[in-house]
This record gives C-alpha cells, sequence and structure tokens, in this order.
C-alpha cells in the first residue's frame, strides 16, 4: 500500500511540473535580425546581437520564456500592431511619430547617428552645405532617413531597404556617403573595412529621446513589467556586463539634437 502512494506521489509531482511548465508564461519578441551588431540572424541561423541579450535579460527577470522573430524594418510596426509578436527589441528610435502608433519602455540606449564616407571623398565636417551635390545613403523607414529628407535637400538621397545594402553601395563607391547609427557603422567598419571613415560629429535627431522597446498601445500592462525589468537589469549589473561585451564605451551617454549641431 506504501509504495502505491509513494508511486502515486511521484505520479502526482511529475503531473504537477508538467502542468507548470505547459501554463509557463511565452511571450514573443520581434527584431529586424539584420542589424549588427544589435540583431542579425548568425551563420547558424540564430538571431543574436545586444538587442537580443538585453530582452533575454529582460525575459529572465520576468521568469518567461521568449521567442524571437524576424521582421522587414519597414513593415516592423504593422507587424506588431498585427500581433505578429507581443514586443518589440530592434534598437528602434523613440520619435514623436513613433509613438503615435506604438508605446516605449525607457531608452536603454542612445542611438546616435553618424556620417560615414569614402576616404577619397574630400569632406572634413558633415553638414548640409557641405554634402551639397553628393550621393547619400540610409535604409528606409529609419530615422537617418528622416534626417537627410528633412536637413539635405541639396543632396541625391538613396534609400535602401537593409542598412547593409547601403553600407555594400557604399563600399563599392556607388555612393558617397552613409548616415546611420554610429555603432552599427563602426560593428561594419571593424570587420576589415579599409574604404571608408567616419566624418562629422554624431547626434540625435530633434525628439529623439533614444532607443526603446516597442509595445501595441493597449498592452499598457505588459510596458509596465518590461520596463520594470529593463530598470532591474540596470540596477544589478546585468545591463553594463552586456554593454561591455559588444562596446568599449558608455552607450547611455546623449549626443547633442542635429539642430543644435546644424544650428538651425
Amino acid at each position: 500500500m506504501k509504495k502505491i502512494l509513494k508511486i502515486s506521489a511521484l505520479t502526482a509531482a511529475v503531473t504537477m511540473a508538467s502542468l507548470a511548465s505547459a501554463t509557463a508564461e511565452t511571450l514573443r519578441v520581434g527584431t529586424e535580425g539584420a542589424y549588427a551588431p544589435f540583431n542579425y540572424v548568425s551563420e547558424n541561423g540564430a538571431i543574436e546581437g545586444f538587442d537580443v541579450d538585453i530582452g533575454n535579460a529582460i525575459c529572465d527577470v520576468m521568469k518567461v520564456e521568449c521567442t524571437w522573430s524576424v521582421h522587414d524594418w519597414g513593415g516592423i510596426i504593422p507587424a506588431l500592431n498585427a500581433n505578429k509578436f507581443d514586443f518589440m527589441v530592434a534598437s528602434m528610435a523613440i520619435t514623436p511619430t513613433r509613438q503615435k502608433a506604438v508605446n516605449f519602455t525607457d531608452p536603454y540606449y542612445f542611438n546616435a547617428m553618424r556620417f560615414v564616407k569614402l576616404k577619397e571623398v574630400d569632406l572634413d565636417d558633415a553638414k548640409p552645405e557641405t554634402l551639397k551635390g553628393l550621393t547619400i545613403g540610409a535604409q528606409q523607414g529609419a530615422v537617418s532617413a528622416k534626417v537627410l529628407d528633412d536637413w539635405f535637400p541639396d543632396s541625391d538621397i538613396k534609400l535602401f531597404p537593409k542598412l547593409g545594402e547601403a553600407l555594400m553601395d557604399l563600399e563599392s563607391g556607388r555612393i558617397d556617403l552613409v548616415l546611420a547609427s554610429q555603432f552599427a557603422i563602426g560593428d561594419w567598419m571593424k570587420n576589415g573595412v579599409d574604404c571608408c571613415e567616419f566624418v562629422g560629429e554624431s547626434f540625435l535627431m530633434d525628439g529623439t529621446v533614444g532607443a526603446g522597446i516597442a509595445f501595441r498601445k493597449a498592452d499598457t500592462d505588459l510596458q509596465a513589467r518590461v520596463n520594470d525589468a529593463l530598470r532591474t537589469i540596470i540596477d544589478n549589473g546585468t545591463y553594463e556586463e552586456i554593454r561591455k561585451s559588444y562596446f568599449d564605451f558608455d552607450v547611455m551617454s546623449k549626443p547633442d539634437y542635429v539642430s543644435e549641431l546644424f544650428n538651425k
């Protein structure tokens, strides 16, 4: 009889553990997967990068299982709002326009922009008057594309679906400059690229308050939970450990806004 009771107790324990596993909360996280070192798909098909490590650390604090998926940048906000995933960790700059469509956490880094040019292009700075007539590339739908549209009307602007395509055209000499995240460009140049160099200062677009994690407007409870977890990983040192594995400088320092830099 005792043996039967022991077996029954063991069976019940296994059943309860299985039910707990089956009912564990799973959240779906979206990213672009084409923006190294922040988010990219590795050679073995894994989704990796700074954004992914930050997202996974947040999921650990929340004690939830998170699954990742990649989406084209141009349609990533519509994909979020169409319930393709639950929240987005994709280095998205928080702007007034985007805040009309989605909600954000506090910034988890400041995604400053900077120009990179072909070395043979003779430039000492990167202001609208000095880039007149030159061809500048940017990623379609990115904040950098709006900066070029608003501030560089006398330059030839060429937009690309992915940042990597713009950088390939720059390296091959088909365009003169690219405007993008200084971190993404720096990571690209570290991989043996010898064609190009930074020019001008780094800056933020007016109204941009850093890169944030995005949510559907209705999901305020989830937004608050993730924001709390973000603060936790910053306070307990996990954020700093992740940052050091990617960057040897402070990614939370805030540069000038574009209007301050260009003296509007």
